[in-house]
């Protein structure tokens, strides 16, 4: 222990090489989400199916989460963060190899049976950012290295927005030229993430030999028999600002994943022809998006300003939804690509920040089981958004569907306000002990003596 009784912290030079490679199979396994969606009239003609069909290529990734969301954080919190990063970037490479045995016209099934298993991959990839972020990293750092995991999935999209559409051009007529084609990115995409599965197993260890913080010091002090998963997932039920958070977070982000989808439908819908475009105005979107997060995270590290940040990230996010609805149908495609930056920038910005201010009212709850909540709601809103959404778009117009994403941003504003802001892993880093750290519901003041005191000799 270090001078005053407080523990030894320090960084491992490690926690880069880890964050770099968690960054890249997470960027793998969101451009093998993407890559069906940006050319479906390319697969559909390929396998000879419905749009409806390779939408479910896409869709299938959101089904996935919400049941094995639960499994996947219990693994996470049972097993450690090796296993579930080793479980994580293997699927991701077996379905990318199983990909490759699907280049056949009918042949979907096999396609659609590969895709479910890089769903499931992603269900062990998607809780990690924050995970990484607080075992690895610094109390200066650790927002900052949450937002860089985080870009790796959105870099993932937006390389699955630019690249397919150029390896893989629209040729109807020559069936074999096209599945040359698409046999390149297949074997290309399977050939990087196995190579990123060997450098998982050599890089991630459980965690460095000295924590990185105080916060992490003293969770590291906790016998693992106090904990319980089961009491874990109820006691963040019981954490009213955790449940607000939990459901403004898959408001904002559901309608993300809402507009990402849509997109293409809501330009072509205004502007005949221009898929392309359409494409490109995807990739300002979340390049835009990534910006935002980087910036954000930033800025967290400097200020601590959990709750003011995210509100005020909110608002601009329904101000820039508004002001893209009213500006679409204008007739000018560079203003869809300024509003739809604008908007990527704050709605994407705001994943990080949703995370982190998760973990900090949560602590010292599991960072795996907070962000895995948070991304199961973000996948049920936003797969019942997607369809409420597309209904709207097809029937009356793509402002309908705007407007109605509009008021549900409203309602989480409402709600974000109402969050009461306790930084409970910041004011443990800072040295202003919370003595009761010990995961217990907020209502239950009566603890076992014993625990309180084990943690007051360890602090």
């Amino acid at each position: 222990s270090a001078a005053g009784g407080r523990p030894e912290t320090r960084l491992s030079r490690r926690r880069l090489a880890v964050l770099a490679v968690f960054s890249c199979y997470s960027l793998v396994n969101a451009f093998q989400w993407i890559q069906y969606s940006i050319l479906s009239n390319v697969f559909a003609g390929f396998y000879g199916v419905s749009f409806t069909q390779i939408d479910w290529l896409s869709m299938v990734y959101m089904v996935a989460y919400v049941p094995l969301i639960l499994p996947a954080t219990w693994l996470l919190d049972a097993r450690g963060l090796r296993l579930t990063a080793l479980l994580g970037a293997g699927l991701n490479g077996l379905g990318a190899w199983l990909k490759c045995a699907s280049l056949a016209p009918g042949r979907y099934p096999l396609t659609l049976a590969a895709q479910a298993v890089c769903a499931v991959a992603q269900v062990f990839i998607l809780g990690l950012p924050s995970r990484i972020a607080s075992v690895w990293f610094g109390p200066t750092e650790v927002s900052t290295a949450c937002a860089v995991a985080v870009l790796g999935n959105q870099l993932g999209t937006a390389i699955g927005f630019l690249l397919p559409p150029v390896l893989v051009p629209n040729t109807p007529d020559d069936i074999n030229l096209m599945a040359h084609n698409i046999s390149i990115m297949f074997y290309g995409t399977a050939i990087v993430s196995t190579l990123l599965f060997f450098l998982t197993g050599v890089v991630f260890e459980e965690k460095p030999k000295y924590p990185p913080s105080h916060s992490q010091a003293v969770l590291q002090t906790m016998p693992p028999e106090d904990y319980s998963y089961k009491q874990s997932i109820i006691n963040l039920f019981k954490n009213i600002p955790f449940v607000l958070l939990l459901i403004s977070y898959g408001i904002m982000t559901g309608a993300f994943y809402s507009v990402s989808t849509l997109l293409n439908q809501m330009v072509v819908t205004h502007y005949e022809g221009e898929e392309v475009n359409a494409g490109r105005i995807g990739l300002t979107l979340v390049v835009a998006g990534m910006v935002g997060s980087i910036i954000c995270g930033l800025w967290l590290d400097y200020t601590k300003t959990y709750k003011q940040t995210t509100l005020i990230v909110y608002v601009l996010s329904f101000i820039g939804l508004l002001v893209f609805t009213f500006t679409l149908d204008l007739g000018y495609l560079i203003v869809v690509f300024v509003t739809g930056g604008v908007l990527g920038f704050f709605m994407t910005g705001y994943l990080p920040l949703g995370f982190e201010f998760a973990v900090e009212i949560t602590y010292p709850e599991s960072e795996g089981t907070s962000s895995g909540l948070l991304n199961a709601s973000a996948q049920i809103f936003g797969i019942v958004f997607t369809l409420v959404q597309g209904k709207l778009t097809t029937d009356y117009s793509p402002r309908a569907g705007n407007l109605f994403l509009c008021a549900w941003i409203f309602v989480g504003i409402i709600l974000t306000a109402l969050i009461k802001s306790d930084l409970r892993r910041h004011n443990v880093n800072s040295g202003i002990m919370n003595l009761d750290v010990k995961a217990v519901p907020v209502d239950s003041p009566v603890e076992p003596e014993s625990t309180t005191l084990k943690i007051q000799s360890a602090l």
